[in-house]
């Protein structure tokens, strides 16, 4: 097999979705809404895809200043292509893009906190949210 990895190389927005499904993170991405997928790719300012020839198999998909803060929002290898270490390179690929005081900050899902801290991440628990329907009191 011969992987080949791509930095910020245009993805369409079906290849995205596609990968996604066959991945663990279709599950917690809004799959269905074909806009918000396309906004989700189109303005990501940093993407380090993998490909199996003409085939998307994996993703970290983040928005960045490359100075200070990088938000990984998307890290997705397709199911069939896991444990063979594609994420970890997509994740150093990605932090070689960075400059050298920039954090590399995500949110993982539960069953992924001891993948990261295996790795190399931080716990932080100082992370807040506030959903699409929720509202700043003043």
């Amino acid at each position: 097999m011969n992987i080949e990895y791509k930095i910020n190389h245009s993805i369409n927005t079906d290849d995205f979705i596609t990968l996604l499904k066959e991945s663990t993170l279709g599950e917690r991405r809004p799959v269905d809404d074909r806009d918000c997928m396309e906004g989700m790719i189109s303005n990501s300012n940093l993407t380090v895809s993998a490909w199996d020839g003409e085939k998307l198999i994996g993703i970290s998909r983040c928005m960045t200043d490359f100075h200070y803060a990088c938000y990984l929002s998307d890290l997705a290898v397709s199911k069939s292509y896991q444990n063979q270490g594609i994420g970890k390179q997509l994740q150093k690929l990605t932090q070689e893009q960075l400059g050298p005081q920039c954090k590399l900050i995500l949110l993982a899902a539960p069953a992924a906190n001891e993948y990261y801290e295996h790795i190399g991440f931080s716990h932080n628990p100082r992370c807040w949210v506030l959903e699409r329907d929720g509202t700043i009191d003043c």
